[in-house]
């Protein structure tokens, strides 16, 4: 049985696997690049961020029903549920759907129609997080919360992905503040490939309340300084970094030092079809690459459910905290 986890760094595109990928464009008559899954899963060695996106958007072409989102999202909770996944925050990017001729409502009651069912059929408690394309425009931006109005009751958050370099939180305070008003909780990606200074933006112009990796934060000890006191969480994702060549092996990953540096870190898998492997396959990674020791295993997971939205439902953190300070590494 694994450690119980939360994750709170998944962008459900980025499960599709190549198996779903070749059912889904069969059904919708999309032809794939490729001649069958193993090679395509030989195109999932990336340069850097940019590299890694060109196929990612290429692929979500077989994305187009209700059905096709359903069995997405089905497939990652199933996968995330043998993993140990307790709760998971999943993020979705509505802008490259609806740029298909996708409509946002295709996109989230499909999602809903599986994580609506999520506890009962996996045990995992779900939250919805909306994520605007950096690399679009603000205008863009905009109008995707626009059209989100009718799905809120279902959407706990908004968040900042795709392309970081070249399009700092600031170019999205608009959005942002339109989303705070609503009653949105917010998280960005920033430091990633990005510098330092993106995380401060993140903070200081959109008000976020999670940072999605974070990873370059060390570069700045005022920074530093200030994530430890407000305890703010970083949703690092470590087989990502070195997949996108962020860092070159896992054992250079700084999440040890970030740890020891007393900042409120969570493991994460990103967009595991791609990177390699899932959330508890990550665990084990970097705890053979950075010998981290039981407790500190204990301390990360016990930072996804203090860094989770579940202000809601303090009650049900309250449990999964306990089943993270009970388990017993010895039934791995």
């Amino acid at each position: 049985m694994p450690l119980p986890k939360a994750e709170l760094h998944l962008h459900i595109e980025g499960t599709l696997e190549p198996e779903l990928a070749f059912e889904l464009a069969a059904r919708n008559g999309v032809e794939l690049p490729y001649a069958d899954t193993e090679e395509l899963r030989k195109a999932y060695l990336f340069d850097d961020l940019q590299s890694f996106l060109n196929l990612y958007y290429s692929l979500m072409r077989v994305l187009r029903t209700e059905d096709d989102f359903a069995a997405l999202a089905d497939a990652y909770l199933t996968r995330a549920a043998a993993q140990g996944v307790r709760h998971a925050e999943i993020f979705f990017d509505p802008q490259a759907h609806i740029a298909r001729g996708v409509p946002i409502g295709t996109v989230v009651e499909g999602l809903w129609r599986a994580l609506s069912t999520s506890e009962e059929r996996h045990g995992i408690s779900t939250r919805l997080i909306l994520c605007f394309l950096r690399d679009e425009s603000a205008e863009s931006a905009l109008l995707t919360l626009e059209a989100a109005r009718p799905y809120l009751d279902r959407i706990t958050g908004v968040g900042l992905d795709s392309a970081e370099v070249g399009h700092p939180p600031a170019k999205f305070r608009e959005v942002y503040e339109a989303a705070a008003a609503l009653g949105l909780r917010r998280v960005a990606h920033a430091g990633e490939e990005g510098p330092p200074a993106y995380i401060t933006e993140a903070l200081d112009v959109l008000g976020v309340e999670r940072v999605d990796h974070g990873l370059r934060a060390l570069e700045d000890p005022d920074l530093v300084a200030r994530l430890v006191r407000d305890r703010i969480p970083l949703t690092l994702c470590p087989l990502s970094n070195v997949r996108l060549r962020a860092i070159d092996t896992l054992e250079e990953h700084p999440l040890r030092a970030m740890m020891d540096a007393g900042l409120l870190c969570t493991v994460n898998s990103d967009d595991p079809a791609y990177f390699g492997g899932y959330v508890d396959d990550t665990f084990h990674a970097v705890r053979e690459a950075l010998e981290l020791d039981r407790e500190r295993l204990r301390e990360l997971a016990r930072n996804s459910f203090l860094a989770a939205f579940l202000e809601d439902e303090e009650g049900r953190r309250a449990g999964y905290l306990a089943e993270v300070s009970a388990y017993d590494f010895n039934t791995e």
